[in-house]
């Protein structure tokens, strides 16, 4: 961690008004932008689809970025990864279901909106399948550039500490190929062979991720016919600056193809990296290849993220392809938009079907889900069953191994809140925080779209964080968040143009 601590006076808020220093310009990485969800009138459309999401790696580069002293990219922000990075203490299930939890909130930035907060715990299983790893290391020259070699060397060697003696592991290198000198097939994780092949990581050539991903799909495609028993792990560790061969996200991924639905090989992707980073290719590889993204910034964080105790939650999936709907009662939500998730929405009409774009949710992990709501007036005071049905939820997931399709019902019932959000930030405080890192990503990530600031917004959220310290402020998480949440306020305030309007009606 840097020397000046997230979340103390001296990080670089400097208060309204007063100059700040500017940070350097974000460093040359490649993300999707995409556009942010409008509200949807309920007569018009009342369901909302959507893939649950484990990831959080957006949060995580923002964070590095502003630790590093860069400004961090409205593009890069995707509200739901910075959502699902803390952990909000839900009640775990005891079957094999998940737990759902709803709750709606008075709205901090608009007294005439509502949040509503749906979140999807998965339960903690014993899982006794051995596992087939495959390691795919990216070897090429812009790998040289900071620690990233070491932080990816130090990924892979946790990953192997963490697995036992049923486990089995490869390792494949690539550059402008593959480096066959260095391709270890299937051995269990003691042997020396795969030691040495981790050890041997370092920046060669250019990046031909396709070559590098084909052969360790054939390596694990191969541990997969021996070991039918086995969950199947094909873990990229790369900067994701793809320059030879296929450098799409779909055309590698068509070409490293898995038809099989009931025993599938689930594709990790861990970044690494600050300049010359291509998140969109990591992020769109592991949606669409049934895994899930990563970014690590640091040694220290490739070993916790893969101590034995991480890796075997992360490395035991409770579901797979999994999706929820919404479907909200017009009678008491005039409109509602969903914050973030915009490469998770899907249409309504795909619910039904399994794809493999849809996650994988590890045992214990949890999905949170944030709403604006528009609330009727006159449906909270009929006097009527649907009074206070906000909405029906819907969960579909794949069953990992056997490929069978599960379905999951729930309603969510709630009394309209009568209390301002400051009192919510004491009875529930992560709730409250919750909500917070929602609406911060959320706005921040339009502040690209016509240059406009809601300083207002921010300046709320800013106190309300503050008041949240009460409470939090001894976790790592809610000083890392203050911290970041401060670092982009510096930079807009310090960003010619400004306009301090709200962009928001109110």
């Amino acid at each position: 961690m840097a020397e000046s601590a997230p979340g103390a006076k001296s990080d670089g808020y400097t208060g309204r008004g007063k100059p700040a220093p500017e940070s350097a310009p974000p460093p040359a990485t490649n993300f999707r932008d995409y556009p942010r969800q409008d509200f949807v009138e309920t007569l018009d459309d009342a369901v909302s689809t959507f893939s649950l999401d484990t990831d959080r790696t957006s949060f995580q580069l923002a964070l590095n970025w502003a630790r590093s002293g860069y400004q961090v990219d409205p593009a890069s922000v995707r509200a739901e990864e910075w959502v699902n990075a803390f952990d909000y203490q839900y009640t775990l299930p005891n079957r094999d279901r998940f737990a759902i939890t709803a709750d709606v909130l008075p709205h901090p930035l608009d007294r005439d909106k509502h949040l509503a907060r749906l979140a999807f715990q998965a339960p903690e299983i014993v899982d006794n399948v051995p596992l087939n790893v495959t390691l795919v290391l990216d070897a090429s020259g812009s790998m040289s550039s900071g620690n990233r070699v070491a932080i990816a060397r130090e990924a892979a060697d946790s990953i192997r500490k963490s697995l036992d003696s049923q486990d089995r592991i490869a390792v494949v290198h690539f550059t402008n190929d593959v480096i066959r000198r260095f391709t270890v097939e299937h051995e269990r994780p003691s042997d020396e062979d795969v030691k040495w092949s981790i050890s041997q990581l370092a920046p060669r050539g250019s990046t031909n991720v396709q070559a590098g991903l084909d052969l360790g799909v054939r390596l694990a495609n191969e541990a997969r016919r021996d070991r039918p028993e086995a969950h199947n792990y094909i873990i990229l560790m790369s900067d994701g600056v793809a320059n030879v061969d296929a450098t799409n996200p779909f055309a590698i991924l068509e070409s490293a193809y898995d038809p099989d639905r009931g025993n599938p090989l689930r594709i990790i992707t861990v970044g690494v990296g600050i300049e010359n980073y291509n998140d969109y290719l990591l992020e769109q590889i592991a949606q669409y290849g049934n895994g899930w993204y990563r970014y690590l910034s640091d040694t220290a964080q490739a070993r916790t993220t893969f101590s034995r105790e991480n890796w075997i939650a992360l490395s035991t999936p409770f579901a797979d392809q999994t999706r929820a709907q919404v479907t909200w009662n017009p009678d008491l939500v005039e409109s509602w938009r969903i914050i973030g998730y915009e490469n998770r929405v899907t249409s309504d009409e795909s619910f039904t079907e399994d794809r493999k774009e849809f996650a994988e949710i590890p045992s214990g992990a949890a999905t949170t889900v944030f709403y604006e709501l528009e609330l009727r007036e006159r449906g909270w005071d009929r006097d009527s069953s649907a009074a206070g049905r906000l909405a029906g939820i819907e969960l579909r997931w794949v069953m990992p191994g056997n490929g069978m399709s599960v379905s999951q019902q729930s309603e969510f019932w709630a009394d309209r809140p009568s209390r301002p959000f400051t009192s919510w930030t004491s009875e529930d405080p992560l709730l409250a925080f919750g909500a917070v890192v929602a609406l911060a990503a959320d706005r921040y990530s339009a502040t690209d779209y016509g240059y406009r600031f809601q300083w207002e917004d921010f300046d709320i959220l800013r106190e309300a964080t503050e008041y949240l310290g009460r409470p939090l402020g001894g976790l790592q998480s809610y000083q890392d968040f203050a911290f970041l949440l401060k670092h982009v306020m510096r930079d807009m305030q310090a960003r010619p143009g400004r306009d301090d309007s709200s962009g928001y009606s109110r």
